[in-house]
């Protein structure tokens, strides 16, 4: 168990590519998987190996994340000493990296209780087992250890992520981006784990240099100076960095055995919990191959599609590959095809949308469609 490590969500990711989704929200807090949230993830994945110290590094516009985090009770991290934290910062530059949120919360990690650090980000969907990594770090003596996955699926699933150059020892040699050149890739998890004296030492030159605005790239510049190794993960992964690869990856779940190499019983994967009555089906409804929230109410047919708690298909509607987040409206006769629908959408009746299967069409959060005459 890792009670001696402490864990830091930096939330500092690249929304560039996905803004359509995180106008009103963060990356980390967008709807997945019917119930889910993307952050519960790399947060259960925490709690399961036993972390009882979580910080959360956010950005402007974490009313969202605030509410769905509370107090950490899903995740058992309602504590009163340590347990989960949220730090947001606010200012006046149009952005602002880690290094700076990280600087001004230092007295955070020097009274921390822990000897180790496990830094990631909150947009690598997977279920990982830290334990084994920490048994990893600490078997090779090394000062850093960068978490991996070897995949041959890099062009069409990991574009813009970070790859690592790993030596015949595991030793990492180097960092750079996964630009579609190659379909196999050493793909960087954005996973990092050492004791706490060495992110505090990074940390306080990163400041006192100038030279790096992310931890990250103080990391992969002192690879002369400090043993890195590379741990690889096996497991299902998928980045939630766009709104292609969000789309992509929520129909993958619809894949039993994937939704099997995700949701593991000896993992579970928590949330935010809600009472709400199960999803009632009337009658003329008809539903394939989808996730139902509870309290939906389904008059029409639903097909590959994921809908959230208390979505409303009316009669003689068909929605098809789709997504349609919490309290959505989708009128009497609409047909949807390749759509995702934001919170409390409101669809009139007779609609019919449609996207592309690489480019869903995206109905942004609290927008009425006008009737058209």
């Amino acid at each position: 168990m890792l009670k001696k490590c402490m864990g830091v969500i930096n939330l500092d990711e690249n929304e560039d590519m996905i803004q359509e989704l995180t106008r009103n929200r963060l990356l980390a807090s967008i709807p997945i998987a019917g119930r889910y949230r993307v952050i519960d993830f790399i947060l259960s994945s925490l709690s399961n190996a036993g972390v009882e110290n979580v910080g959360i590094f956010s950005k402007m516009q974490c009313r969202s994340l605030t509410d769905h985090i509370g107090d950490g009770r899903p995740w058992d991290l309602n504590r009163r000493v340590e347990g989960i934290r949220v730090f947001n910062f606010s200012t006046l530059e149009p952005r602002v990296d880690d290094v700076y949120s990280f600087a001004n919360n230092i007295e955070y990690f020097e009274r921390s209780a822990q000897e180790y650090l496990l830094l990631t980000s909150s947009y690598m969907v997977c279920n990982i087992d830290f334990n084994e990594v920490m048994d990893f770090h600490k078997r090779s003596g090394d000062d850093i250890t960068i978490v991996y996955k070897h995949v041959d699926d890099a062009q069409d699933n990991f574009f813009l992520c970070e790859t690592l150059d790993i030596d015949e020892d595991g030793r990492v040699e180097g960092a750079g981006r996964n630009i579609g050149k190659d379909n196999e890739a050493d793909i960087c998890m954005e996973m990092y784990l050492m004791k706490k004296t060495i992110f505090i030492d990074l940390l306080t030159e990163c400041v006192t240099s100038g030279r790096f605005r992310k931890i990250k790239n103080a990391i992969y510049s002192s690879l002369d100076r400090y043993k890195v190794r590379a741990f690889e993960y096996k497991g299902y992964l998928r980045c939630i960095n766009s709104l292609q690869a969000y789309y992509k990856a929520s129909m993958e779940m619809l894949n039993p055995r994937i939704y099997k190499q995700l949701f593991l019983d000896e993992r579970p994967i928590y949330t935010k919990t809600t009472t709400e009555v199960p999803a009632k089906y009337l009658e003329g409804n008809a539903v394939k191959n989808s996730i139902i929230g509870n309290g939906s109410i389904i008059e029409g047919t639903v097909k590959n599609s994921i809908l959230f708690r208390k979505v409303h298909i009316g009669k003689g509607a068909v929605v098809n590959n789709c997504i349609i987040f919490q309290g959505a409206t989708i009128g009497d006769g609409c047909k949807l095809t390749n759509i995702i629908a934001d919170k409390y959408v409101d669809i009139e009746p007779g609609k019919e949308l449609k996207g592309d299967k690489d480019m869903p069409f995206v109905v942004a959060k609290k927008r009425e469609l006008v009737r058209e005459v």
